[in-house]
């Protein structure tokens, strides 16, 4: 058995890690920071292959397929992003530029190559991290919550599409809100609301993914989000979301 996570560094993708180890399955890590995977390798009770790439790159994204495709890999944790706050005017378009390169053209990239790959074999496990962000647009950090909304979407539409197939292979996203990791040091802003655990959200959305269940939300608040999301006028969503975000700052 063999997982193969990117943005394994830290955070949601280094909880990942240990608890997929700790199940048994042997690991193939992506990430830039060298040193993090290898001090991550070290705590490992599997066999653990660390990959230091930036994957914002196509060229790095299919690099890394044709290095892992004969690995006979089960799963694929695609964790890898960060986010960018701030007025859409304001914000540096380089880094947003980066970001959708992450967030966007890396997951579909490797979605799109580790599918046809799974299709092959009738079986595997595609979970795409998205963010509770990907429900409703988010003034003050415009380009972050479309870049998740792509991916929930793509997760959904891929499922559909596997489903009436009859396949065996299994696309899920993982939606939460705040989680304890380093990305709102990234982003530059503060949660204004009580952040989720990594370690207890990447066991839950492990749990659920080997239940086959399509979205996966973790706590109450966020599903709770979820279900109220559905019932508010856009204008009024755009206001919540708004000074949602500006609290972030303040």
């Amino acid at each position: 058995m063999k997982a193969l996570i990117t943005g394994a560094s830290s955070g949601l993708g280094r909880n990942f890690s240990i608890i997929l180890s700790e199940m048994g399955y042997d690991l193939i890590l992506v990430a830039r920071r060298k040193k993090k995977l290898e001090t991550l390798k070290k705590e490992l009770k599997t066999n653990v292959e660390i990959i230091t790439l930036d994957i914002s790159s196509s060229y790095n994204c299919m690099k890394l397929y044709e290095q892992v495709k004969d690995e006979d890999i089960d799963i694929l944790i695609n964790n890898a992003g960060f986010g960018v706050f701030g007025e859409f005017t304001k914000t540096n378009i380089e880094k947003e530029l980066d970001m959708i390169d992450l967030n966007i053209k890396a997951v579909h990239m490797l979605t799109k190559l580790f599918l046809k790959y799974f299709k092959k074999k009738n079986k595997g496990y595609i979970l795409n991290v998205a963010s509770s962000a990907a429900f409703l647009p988010g003034p003050l950090m415009a380009s972050y919550y479309a870049t998740k909304s792509y991916v929930f979407n793509l997760t959904m539409a891929i499922y559909e599409e596997l489903k009436k197939e009859k396949s065996n292979v299994y696309v899920g996203a993982l939606c939460p809100g705040p989680v304890d990791t380093e990305f709102n040091k990234v982003a530059g802003v503060k949660f204004g609301v009580k952040a989720l655990q990594p370690d207890e959200v990447c066991k839950y959305a492990i749990n659920k993914m080997f239940k086959r269940k399509l979205l996966i939300i973790p706590g109450f608040t966020m599903k709770f989000v979820y279900i109220f999301n559905r019932f508010v006028p856009m204008k009024l969503k755009l206001k919540m979301a708004y000074n949602i975000q500006k609290s972030k700052k303040d």
